[in-house]
């Protein structure tokens, strides 16, 4: 893992088409600006995490048939 360290205002560049900037420092909270080209997603880690879990619990949910008449 790379670890840098960032003020207010400045940015790192990941590859050639995304920027991340630090657009404010709050205490234990950073408030980050991305900037990347519109096809680029983006998700919280988070969130990532809890689809990953509800769609492991959803694989192993019991399979439920429908009679066709």
């Amino acid at each position: 893992m790379l670890v840098l360290s960032r003020k207010t205002g400045e940015a790192l560049a990941i590859g050639d088409d995304v920027i991340v900037e630090v657009v404010l420092i709050d205490g234990d909270r950073v408030r980050l600006g991305i900037h990347a080209p519109k096809d680029t997603r983006i998700f919280r880690r988070e969130l990532l995490e809890e689809t990953a879990v509800a769609n492991r619990s959803a694989a192993n949910a019991p399979k439920i048939s429908f009679k066709q008449e």
